[in-house]
């Protein structure tokens, strides 16, 4: 079985668990921080459309690696965060049955941005029931051998669906929204675990 390489990321899309739940991976924390890529923004569906959520990070005046970026307390991002989910999927099928899960990862402050994403991260593995193979990079490679596939730069908000993910789009599910913007594709774990619940797995896993 390939070994897939990831970034880190703020509840990644679908996509991402999709490689997540199906190999064993490695996340990339040695890679220099990038602005605008799911490191740090997330995107989920609201009653205007597709919003994005970014979490704000230490201003450095140098490159940094992953691991070492920080998140900013200058701003009330948890609290605006959560209210914009809960805003969106207060009135899907599974909202109030994961709720408590979530939430405290908007009230309890993080100091490292890779810390948070890995904590949240195991937290919605655990409600899908997954006990998959993740692991840390231990040092930065530009490029790796047969058998890994290196995903590190090209899952990405602003890019389309790789062509190993392409089947995605066609890959609908409930969304609460449906009736107003047609299927929205690729977007945060939390559609889909708010929509589907328990369903979300078989989804994942197909």
């Amino acid at each position: 079985m390939s070994v897939i390489i990831l970034p880190t990321a703020y509840l990644a899309p679908v996509s991402y668990y999709k490689y997540l739940v199906n190999s064993p991976v490695i996340i990339e924390k040695h890679a220099f921080y990038v602005k605008q890529t799911y490191a740090n923004r997330c995107q989920i569906a609201t009653a205007n459309g597709v919003e994005n959520l970014t979490i704000p990070v230490e201003h450095q005046a140098h490159k940094v690696a992953m691991k070492d970026v920080q998140i900013s307390e200058h701003s009330n991002w948890q609290t605006l965060h959560w209210r914009a989910i809960e805003t969106a999927y207060n009135s899907t099928p599974f909202f109030d049955y994961y709720k408590e899960d979530l939430q405290p990862f908007f009230e309890q402050k993080f100091t490292f941005l890779l810390d948070f994403n890995q904590q949240i991260q195991q937290t919605v593995l655990d409600i899908l029931g997954f006990d998959t193979t993740i692991t840390l990079s231990d040092s930065y490679k530009e490029a790796y051998i047969s058998g890994e596939i290196d995903l590190r730069e090209i899952l990405h908000p602003k890019k389309k669906l790789v062509p190993l993910d392409v089947h995605l789009e066609h890959q609908n599910y409930y969304q609460v929204f449906n009736h107003k913007f047609g299927f929205l594709p690729n977007l945060s774990i939390i559609d889909l675990l708010f929509n589907m619940g328990n369903e979300a797995r078989l989804i994942l896993k197909k």
